[in-house]
């Protein structure tokens, strides 16, 4: 599937929820440090297959200066791939960066 999403977005057929560009605005992530973590060695981390908005995965993925992201989107099964929200993991709630860590 990463394959696809990756497919995706290399040819701009993807698009930014208003929740996702709100985020990358607040916390200083570029369009183009998204896609490169998207292009990149990304890895899908987390499923969820049942989220009520439809079919969704957490990507790890890292900027070409080595900014972990995490980048929730839609299932590539869309015309356009939705890109949900992005952040940065917190080292409090994540091990290397793709581990929840469970209180």
């Amino acid at each position: 599937m990463i394959a696809e999403i990756q497919d995706k977005i290399r040819s701009r057929h993807y698009e930014l929820s208003r929740h996702a560009l709100d985020q990358s605005i607040k916390r200083g992530i570029r369009i183009a440090e998204l896609e490169e973590a998207l292009l990149g060695k990304a890895e899908i981390i987390e499923d969820y297959p049942d989220d009520k908005y439809g079919p969704s995965c957490l990507i790890l993925g890292y900027s070409v200066a080595g900014r972990a992201l995490h980048i929730v989107c839609s299932y590539p099964s869309r015309p356009l791939v939705k890109i949900i929200t992005v952040y940065e993991p917190d080292a409090t709630k994540w091990l290397a960066d793709r581990h929840r860590m469970y209180a």
